[in-house]
């Protein structure tokens, strides 16, 4: 049996980077934004825009960290976990070849979410039932009665 740890330490860390940073965007945008040398001002309309993402991160955030305390929903957490920073980095990566060169700190963010979302489909794949197989040789089956 394939060990739980890493996949654990992997959801664990994602979460925590999704809450930290949503909580940041949504609570403090214009001092987080600021670190990549972003001002935002005081538009309430660019406010608002610009906190919404940081709640649905925050959610999202929860979500990947729901399988630390309930294993039967690891799948859905790395599923989470993979759509949701595939889609930062791939975005960022979309942008980067449509808008130019963002700052160092952003281009870091890109990294680390491809990162972070190839490691989670990599854990969805690795834990894939292979044909003929039981349930219980995926990861987050439970075991025992």
């Amino acid at each position: 049996m394939q060990s739980k740890k890493p996949l654990r330490f992997l959801l664990g860390s994602s979460s925590l980077i999704a809450l930290v940073i949503g909580a940041s965007i949504l609570f403090a945008p214009a001092w987080f934004h600021g670190f990549n040398g972003i001002e935002l001002g005081a538009d309430p309309s660019l406010l608002s825009e610009v906190r919404a993402p940081g709640g649905a991160l925050m959610v999202l955030g929860a979500l990947m960290g729901v399988s630390l305390f309930v294993p039967s929903f690891t799948q859905t957490s790395t599923l989470i976990a993979a759509a949701v920073y595939l889609a930062y980095g791939l975005s960022r990566l979309l942008s980067l070849g449509l808008d130019g060169m963002p700052s160092p700190g952003l281009l870091g963010a890109t990294a680390l979410e491809l990162a972070i979302g190839v490691a989670c489909v990599s854990a969805l794949l690795r834990a894939r039932p292979r044909r003929g197989s039981s349930p219980s040789r995926v990861p987050w089956a439970r075991s025992g009665p």
